[in-house]
C-alpha cells in the first residue's frame, strides 16, 4: 500500500519509562503507512531513552514554542509548524490507530479543514467503563471530544494557532477553526482505540475534566443542577430510580448512535449513572477552583476553559475563510512559526 501523504503529530511529556515499550512498537507500525513527528517535553534521561527507542524511524523534536501554559498545545504547534505535509493527524499518546482509520481520516480532510473521529477504551479496565459513561452522554447529546484530530496545515497557519494558555484545548482548537471560517467535521462513525489511564491518572483527571464545561456554560448549568437533583430525589426512591434510569436510557442512546452498539459493550450505558454523579460533584468543585484562580495543569495554573465563540470570530475575522486542500503556508504566523524554532 501507499505511504499516506500526510503527517501524524504526537505531542509528549513522559514522566517514566511505562509503557514506552507499548508506544515504540506502535509507532514503528505507524511509520510504514505515514511520516510520524514525536514532539517531546520529558526531560532529558527520558528524552534521550525516547530517541534510543525510536532511533530514526520517526522524526523527534524538542518543544519549539516556550509561551504557554499547557504544553499539549505547545507540542502541537510545534509539530504543526515543522511538518513536512499538509495534512496532518494530531494524536495523543494514548491513541492507536490502524491503518484503514487513519487513511478514511486523512481522506476526510477533502472538505473540511478539523475533522475528528470517535475514540473509544481498549481495554476496558473498571475506571474505562466509568469513563465510556462520559463517553456515551456525549454521544447522545450531539458529540464527544477526541485525543485526536486531523486538521490542514494551512488553516491553523491561517490563525497563527490557537491559544496555548486554556485548559480546554481541544475545544479551543475547533472553536479556532470555526471563528476563521473553517469547516469542522465529525466522523460519529469512525472508531479509533484509545489507551486508559492509570488508575491514579483516571482519578486525578475528574474536576479537571469537569473544568472544560467552564468553556460551556449551558453545560455548566445543567451539571450544577445534578447534585440538588439527586439530594431531592434522594427523599423520594421512586424519583431517584427515575434520575438513574434517564441517566442510562441516555446512555443507550449514545452507545447506538452511528453503529456504536458494535464498537460499545451492551452493558456500557449501565455506567452511565456513575459518572453522572461524579459530574455533579466535581462541577461544583471546578466552580469553586474556578473562584480561587484556578485548576492545577502541571505545575501551573489555568483559569481559563477556553476562550468563547464570539471573541475568536472577532480576533480571526480576517483569515482565510477555506484554505484549500493544496495549500501550504510559506510564512506561517508568529505563533506557528515560532514553534518550528529549535
Amino acid at each position: 500500500m501507499p505511504r499516506l501523504a500526510a503527517e501524524y503529530v504526537l505531542p509528549l511529556k513522559g514522566s517514566d519509562q511505562a509503557g514506552v515499550a507499548e508506544l515504540s512498537a506502535y509507532l514503528h507500525r505507524l511509520a510504514q503507512w505515514i511520516d510520524v513527528t514525536v514532539v517531546d517535553g520529558s526531560d532529558p534521561d527520558l528524552f534521550a531513552a525516547h530517541a534510543e527507542a525510536w532511533g530514526d524511524v520517526v522524526r523527534h523534536l524538542h518543544i519549539g514554542l516556550r509561551q504557554g501554559a499547557n504544553g499539549k498545545v505547545r507540542g502541537v504547534l510545534t509539530g504543526v509548524a515543522a511538518a513536512r505535509h499538509e495534512r496532518i493527524v494530531l494524536a495523543d499518546d494514548d491513541v492507536r490507530y490502524d491503518r484503514a482509520a487513519l487513511a478514511r481520516l486523512v481522506a476526510a480532510l477533502q472538505d473540511a479543514e478539523l475533522v475528528k473521529p470517535q475514540n473509544h477504551f481498549d481495554p476496558l479496565p473498571w475506571h474505562a467503563r466509568w469513563d465510556t459513561g462520559r463517553t456515551l452522554i456525549n454521544r447522545a447529546l450531539g458529540g464527544d471530544y477526541p485525543g485526536t484530530y486531523a486538521v490542514r496545515r494551512s488553516a491553523l497557519a491561517a490563525t497563527g494557532g490557537y491559544d496555548p494558555d486554556v485548559l480546554f484545548e481541544n475545544l479551543e482548537m475547533e472553536r479556532t477553526i470555526r471563528a476563521a471560517g473553517g469547516r469542522v467535521r465529525a466522523l460519529h462513525d469512525l472508531y479509533v482505540v484509545r489507551r486508559p489511564p492509570s488508575t491514579r491518572h483516571f482519578l486525578g483527571q475528574r474536576v479537571r475534566q469537569a473544568y472544560d464545561s467552564l468553556a460551556q456554560p449551558g453545560r455548566l448549568v445543567a451539571e450544577l443542577a445534578i447534585l440538588p437533583a439527586l439530594l431531592l430525589a434522594g427523599r423520594r426512591p421512586a424519583a431517584l430510580v427515575t434520575l438513574i434510569g434517564a441517566a442510562i436510557v441516555v446512555g443507550e442512546v449514545g452507545r447506538r448512535r452511528h453503529g456504536g452498539a458494535r464498537i460499545f459493550s451492551p452493558t456500557a450505558a449501565l455506567w452511565a449513572p456513575a459518572w453522572v454523579v461524579e459530574r455533579g460533584v466535581t462541577s461544583w468543585a471546578a466552580v469553586v477552583l474556578c473562584a480561587r484562580g484556578g485548576v492545577r495543569y502541571a505545575d501551573q495554573r489555568l483559569s481559563r476553559a477556553a476562550t468563547p465563540l464570539g471573541v475568536l470570530r472577532a480576533r480571526h475575522a480576517g483569515a482565510a475563510s477555506s484554505p484549500t486542500p493544496s495549500a501550504q503556508s510559506s510564512a506561517a504566523p508568529v505563533a506557528v512559526r515560532a514553534a518550528a524554532r529549535p
